[in-house]
């Protein structure tokens, strides 16, 4: 069951409580600037992919708000029926790295698969190339793949 905000147990100092809050709001705010100064430089230099560099952006700017705006975390814990608001975080925060390595699983996966065709498309044309007279039919295979292999995609 939750607790509710004015439940003593719940509460800190007052002094400690601002200081605390003030704290939290300097350093959600520096992560969430360096993190978005980073990801512009990233995007200049080419090191980094748009539809990449969109999902941490969203990141940065959650993180920033949550730090700003500390009760969204109490409000949602509240809503959802969290106890403790940082395990809401926590929660949300490792279902959001699982997601991202689940997709990084898949582009691993695609790209093997490319990089194999790649692979053997070149040891073809290698092939055709020291023996022209003999694996022309092989040159043409490899040509007639690499065309398919184009269109599928």
């Amino acid at each position: 069951m939750a607790r509710a905000r004015g439940d003593p147990r719940c509460r800190a100092p007052r002094v400690a409580r601002t200081s605390r809050m003030r704290a939290n709001l300097i350093l959600g705010l520096i992560g969430s600037v360096f993190t978005l100064v980073l990801l512009f430089e990233l995007l200049r230099r080419k090191h980094l992919r748009e539809k990449y560099a969109v999902l941490w952006v969203a990141v940065s700017l959650l993180t920033l708000a949550v730090a700003a705006f500390p009760q969204t975390i109490y409000f949602l814990s509240d809503l959802i029926g969290v106890e403790v608001p940082v395990n809401l975080l926590f929660f949300v925060a490792s279902m959001l790295l699982l997601g991202i390595s689940v997709h990084h699983s898949y582009e691993l996966g695609r790209l093997e698969d490319r990089t194999r065709a790649l692979a053997e498309e070149v040891a073809l044309l290698r092939l055709g190339l020291e023996h022209p007279e003999t694996n022309r039919e092989a040159t043409l295979q490899a040509d007639d793949w690499s065309v398919s292999d184009h269109q599928d995609r």
